[in-house]
């Protein structure tokens, strides 16, 4: 990883997709294909036994491997090359039954798969850590009057509880799609040159080969890709949906509004020359990570499109374009964790940010409430009418009414009060969070 490994990546994951522990994977592979076919009497249980022993990533010289992977084409093909002459040095009779009856791509995608499952079940552990931390601010801010903001203009009162449920809504639809992808995803590739399988790669072969991985059985999906595209499309509406959070704090965090802020710590968020400057940098890796990754995700939609049995670039533009989703994806999670986790929420600034307008904020309630008297279309124009008198005046909209003779509403005060604007806000939250708490 480079100088901003820290910034847009997650350590752990980076670890999991480290190169070293990408071959250990692929050696994890080759030992399950040794055990599988020593089960069904392929090769013997002491020749599985060596090759199993030598699945060692340390017996393994990566740079060595690195140079020659442009000779084959993949890393499968070097790696298995190391492997053959380690066990043959520990066993020759064992050195025969190396990688037997296997074709390269068996070996990269499954290992690949076990490594998304890793990376996965980094993901779904911080989605959950995610969901409760937006969870408690919900819940504390559920009648927590704020404006509403439509087109980046003042719209009309909510709560900042009903956004954050919203947040909350579409990060929970994102862990439900991830979590739908895994039987589709965490399965064996292994069915030899051609995906035909063949004696040494029984179907009884390949049901032990996934047991031992903890993987379910599928046939080949050599050149049918949809089960990686599927992951892919679904991080990306994960980061998309972190990216929306992370963008709406950022906008909050804005002098002129000043509601919400990144939480504080000794040298985050200041300005190389300006002393003053608390910049959002968490919510900037998390949308930096949002604008990439759409990209990837299209790569990944491209690649599907795989010539007959084995693609000559397709299947090769996959392995670093998904991997740098999950990782995207992790960093985008991580931060985001972080980002709620620390959230500070001035409250009073929000009122006084719903008196910008003079009422005008208040003219919908206003006109609701005449509709049943002048008409729908009639209480409009006339409220909208007061709206532009007030704003060439420079006065509150409620005095503008005030003036207007045919204005006659029962508790005419009360359509100011922003607790009486927020609509359903309350409800729709608590809605919510019941959904979050049974899905528990």
């Amino acid at each position: 990883m480079g100088l901003y490994s820290d910034y847009f990546y997650a350590e752990t994951v980076n670890s999991i997709f480290s190169d070293e522990n990408t071959l250990a994977y692929m050696l994890r592979v080759e030992a399950a294909l040794a055990q599988a076919q020593a089960q069904h009497g392929i090769i013997s249980s002491d020749n599985a036994a060596v090759i199993s022993t030598c699945c060692n990533v340390d017996m393994i010289d990566i740079n060595t491997l690195k140079k020659e992977i442009k000779l084959g084409g993949n890393a499968a093909i070097p790696l298995v090359k190391q492997l053959t002459k380690r066990v043959k040095n520990f066993d020759f009779e064992a050195s025969k039954y190396v990688h037997l009856g296997a074709t390269s791509q068996d070996i990269v995608d499954t290992a690949m798969v076990l490594q998304m499952r890793d990376g996965m079940a980094f993901l779904e552990k911080n989605l959950d850590l995610f969901l409760e931390e937006l969870a408690k601010k919900t819940q504390k801010y559920k009648s927590t009057q704020m404006v509403g903001r439509t087109l980046l203009q003042h719209a009309k009162p909510i709560t900042f509880g009903l956004k954050t449920a919203h947040w909350l809504e579409s990060i929970q639809r994102s862990k439900s799609r991830i979590r739908e992808t895994e039987p589709r995803l965490f399965v064996i590739q292994l069915a030899g040159a051609v995906g035909s399988q063949n004696a040494h790669l029984s179907p009884e072969v390949c049901e032990s080969f996934a047991q031992i991985l903890n993987l379910h059985y599928s046939n080949s999906w050599q050149s049918s890709r949809d089960n990686l595209s599927e992951l892919a499309s679904k991080l990306g509406i994960l980061v998309g949906s972190l990216s929306k959070i992370a963008k709406d704090v950022s906008i909050l965090m804005q002098t002129e509004i000043s509601e919400v802020f990144e939480g504080a710590a000794e040298g985050k968020g200041g300005s190389s020359t300006m002393p003053h400057k608390r910049n959002p940098v968490t919510c900037a890796a998390i949308i930096a990570n949002g604008v990439r990754v759409p990209h990837l995700v299209a790569t990944m939609l491209s690649t599907m499109s795989q010539e007959n049995e084995r693609s000559a670039g397709m299947w090769h533009a996959e392995w670093e374009s998904l991997s740098e989703i999950m990782l995207l994806t992790a960093g985008s999670l991580e931060r985001s964790v972080e980002l709620i986790t620390d959230l500070e929420i001035d409250e009073k600034r929000m009122l006084q940010n719903l008196e910008l307008t003079q009422g005008l904020i208040y003219a919908e309630n206003v006109s609701l409430a005449l509709a049943p008297l002048l008409g729908k279309t009639q209480a409009h124009e006339l409220i909208e009418k007061a709206c532009k008198t007030a704003i060439s005046k420079n006065k509150n909209l409620k005095d503008v009414l005030k003036e207007m003779p045919n204005i006659q509403i029962e508790n005419f005060e009360d359509l100011f009060k922003p607790e009486n604007a927020i609509g359903n806000s309350i409800e729709i939250v608590e809605s919510i969070l019941k959904q979050y708490k049974n899905e528990l």
